[in-house]
């Protein structure tokens, strides 16, 4: 029997890699003469480029950046020699993770780290850059990014403005290009589809995820509209509320602003860079797994695009997932997991036993046959 194991991060518990190897594990343990293939999945979420990197086994450039908020952080690229690609994940530098504890304050926090990375990596040689959205903790519309590139930020009286200031957004009143503006070409990575404005948009969905209030919604949302309006007017192009634009903050609007950007689903990018089909069709069986398979995974997350894949090939899935109210759908088999208080120190711990657990309780069902 041939088990393909290609589970989702657990996101704020376990690692993609962690959980396959678990997995693994008890699979030899109930079914030694069990063939096993642990390929980790992520789909552009937190740590998409940082699995990428791993998996095509590309060398790692590490370094000192900024986090959100401006504090010091170790931050770095996954490198394509052959291509001159760097491989960048918002999340580690500019992400939520990477705050910790720190107070959120979307009115300040900016993806300036994020773009620091991004010019080490231009001065490596890249000449295109692949860029996870997933994770960030800024709402910034990419402006920490094109800060650090060399589009300057102006106030009313035309001086430059400092990344990580207060009100940052809303004093920007002009844009003034750099005569060394790199040559890049941006490939955005994707776990969501929203546009950037409206009911589902970033600011509405996402930005009580970073700190913002109720109350201030609609004035971040003017504040944003006059930026990107400001943005699109200086690249002499027209703006256009696009699929993906909702991703990271709005990285990909700001960006696409003066840069040649595609934005691509990240779960479909990641499947055809590990060259997953192949995987899929060895297996006789396979199992996935997020922390909470909900109503947002069936807008392009790695383990719903692995239930439509296997479905093709006619081969049975299981999916393991967190949440007593996670949604039901297609798989052959659902593995729910207990839910952790992530408030106890040893939540780690507790979140690997109860994976097993869960794990061993299913061998009973037929599915394993």
């Amino acid at each position: 029997m041939n088990v393909l194991i290609s589970p989702n991060a657990f996101k704020g518990s376990l690692a993609a890699e962690e959980v396959g190897e678990i997995i693994r594990s008890c699979i030899h343990e109930a079914y030694p003469r069990y063939h096993t293939k642990v390929v980790p999945l992520a789909d552009g979420g937190d740590g998409t480029c940082n699995l990428l990197t791993k998996v095509l086994n590309l060398e790692y450039e590490e370094f000192w950046t900024l986090n959100a908020y401006g504090r010091p952080i170790r931050g770095g690229f996954g490198w394509n020699a052959e291509d001159k690609t760097a491989y960048i994940d918002i999340s580690v530098a500019s992400g939520l993770g990477a705050v910790q504890n720190q107070h959120l304050d979307p009115f300040v926090a900016s993806t300036y780290g994020t773009g620091m990375i991004l010019q080490k990596a231009i001065d490596f040689g890249a000449n295109h850059i692949v860029l996870g959205l997933g994770g960030s903790a800024s709402i910034d519309l990419g402006t920490g990014v094109l800060a650090a590139l060399g589009i300057h930020m102006l106030d009313e009286k035309g001086r430059e403005l400092t990344p990580f200031s207060p009100n940052y957004l809303s004093k920007i009143k002009h844009v003034q290009f750099s005569p060394k503006l790199p040559k890049i070409d941006f490939t955005l990575l994707s776990d969501v589809n929203n546009l950037f404005f409206g009911s589902l948009g970033a600011i509405r969905v996402f930005g009580p995820q970073k700190g913002l209030n109720s109350s201030d919604i609609s004035f971040f949302e003017k504040t944003c509209e006059e930026v990107l309006l400001r943005f699109y007017k200086k690249s002499k192009r027209e703006f256009i509320d696009k699929e993906g634009f909702g991703a990271g903050g709005g990285i990909a609007a700001g960006l696409s602003a003066f840069f040649s950007c595609e934005i691509k689903m990240g779960s479909n990018y990641f499947f055809e860079k590990v060259k997953l089909s192949e995987y899929v069709d060895w297996a006789d069986l396979i199992i996935t797994g997020e922390g909470k398979y909900d109503t947002q995974s069936k807008g392009g997350k790695a383990s719903f695009e692995l239930l439509h894949l296997a479905k093709k090939h006619g081969k049975k899935i299981a999916l393991i997932t967190g949440g007593t109210d996670a949604i039901e759908d297609q798989f052959d088999l659902i593995l729910r997991l207990s839910n952790l208080d992530f408030s106890k120190s040893n939540f780690l711990s507790t979140a690997k036993l109860n994976l097993r657990r869960t794990l061993q309780d299913s061998f009973s069902s037929g599915f394993w046959a």
